[in-house]
């Protein structure tokens, strides 16, 4: 059995999109020129198989192999694909966020086969640093950054991957990696609040824990008489 576009059900199932939405995707990217002819051999799909095996394969994560077995085309056939129309399909860059909007920015690394760009990284393998912003609301992805070597810190690929380029009209929020930024870091300890000048209470300051140290007494400490 060949899964194809044709039928609503396949569509729904293995893209997650309703069919009357699924057409509208395809018609945008009509629009947008991603299927324009090629030089040579032509596709041995059509188009909308082609845009559903690329959905398939981004959400499904399986391998090259599972969905050209699935799709009925050879593993380069659907690599080929998969490069073609990848782009057209990625998360465009937004321009301005609304009036209010929080975003959390992390970063993460990236297993990476390509050494042009990847180095070892504390993970002891050839990653890149990724930089990703999501909106605390509708936790989506909004913003990503370039790939950078994995052995760069957050502060610097924040500011190099192009991420605070693409959030500076937005607050974001992000942890303790990102010192000297400019952006939002909630959780601070209690020292550097007051050296800072901040207050520190209950809400703004979390409680400390316990302490994880053994309680030892000194040879010239006199232990108290608990009587």
């Amino acid at each position: 059995m060949v899964v194809s576009a044709s039928g609503p059900v396949m569509v729904e199932l293995f893209s997650g999109l309703r069919s009357r939405t699924f057409t509208r995707l395809t018609t945008q990217l009509r629009r947008e020129g991603a299927d324009r002819p090629l030089r040579g051999r032509r596709w041995g799909l059509c188009f909308e198989d082609r845009v559903l095996l690329v959905a398939t394969y981004w959400r499904t994560n399986l391998t090259m192999r599972e969905p050209a077995a699935v799709f009925g085309v050879s593993k380069s056939a659907a690599a080929r694909v998969v490069d073609e129309l990848g782009p057209a399909l990625a998360l465009r860059p937004r321009a301005r966020f609304g009036r209010g909007a929080v975003l959390i920015a992390d970063g993460t690394l990236v297993p990476t086969r390509d050494h042009k760009v990847a180095v070892q990284s504390e993970n002891y393998r050839y990653s890149t640093n990724h930089q990703v912003v999501i909106d605390a609301d509708t936790e989506l992805v909004v913003a990503l950054g370039r790939p950078l070597p994995g052995n760069r810190n957050d502060c610097r690929a924040w500011t190099e991957s192009g991420a605070a380029e693409a959030c500076r009209n937005a607050v974001v929020i992000a942890d303790g990696g990102y010192q000297g930024t400019g952006l939002i870091i909630p959780h601070r300890p209690v020292a550097w609040c007051r050296a800072a000048g901040m207050e520190t209470g209950a809400q703004q300051v979390p409680s400390q824990g316990p302490c994880s140290r053994r309680a030892c007494v000194r040879p010239d400490e006199d232990l108290e008489d608990p009587a």
